[in-house]
């Protein structure tokens, strides 16, 4: 008996079998999500441009919390994430990444990617506001970046 065809080391189901259309296989993928590939340009750029909207909210909220209702600035920062966050959640998912898993499985996992964003987020805003007399906008630059590279990584990998 020959053997049955392989693909990256998994077994191809075979489409004359009755059986095989209750059989998931999942091939293993050529490269690790998180390596750097050419083709990912276009969504690590998308993912910037959906990380720009929700900074863009994060940013007015911080300002307008700061400045027009006296709120502390790393509690103003972490409202504005939470908004962010929610606007990142819809763009990502959709266009980012374009995804097609459920969002019963897919927002728990951005929240928890939001959440140890925010606590990098906040302990950034903290240290350099605590440190140095740090201006809370240039504070601000600092933690977005830091978050940044590292919230695509995870959420092309494990989120969506």
């Amino acid at each position: 008996m020959p053997e049955p065809p392989m693909w990256a080391g998994f077994p191809v189901p075979d489409r004359t079998d009755p059986r095989a259309s209750k059989r998931r296989f999942r091939p293993a993928a050529a490269d690790p999500p998180t390596a750097y590939h050419p083709c990912m340009t276009p969504q690590l750029l998308r993912y910037g441009v959906a990380g720009s909207v929700g900074t863009a909210l994060q940013y007015v909220m911080l300002i307008t919390l700061v400045q027009f209702v006296q709120v502390p600035a790393v509690a103003a920062s972490t409202a504005g994430a939470v908004a962010g966050a929610a606007v990142n959640y819809g763009l990502n998912h959709r266009w980012t990444f374009g995804s097609t898993r459920a969002h019963a499985r897919a927002l728990p996992r951005f929240a928890a990617v939001a959440l140890a964003g925010l606590a990098i987020n906040a302990i950034v805003m903290s240290m350099m506001l605590r440190s140095a007399s740090t201006h809370y906008l240039a504070a601000q630059i600092v933690a977005t970046c830091a978050v940044f590279l590292a919230g695509f990584i995870v959420n092309r990998s494990w989120t969506f």
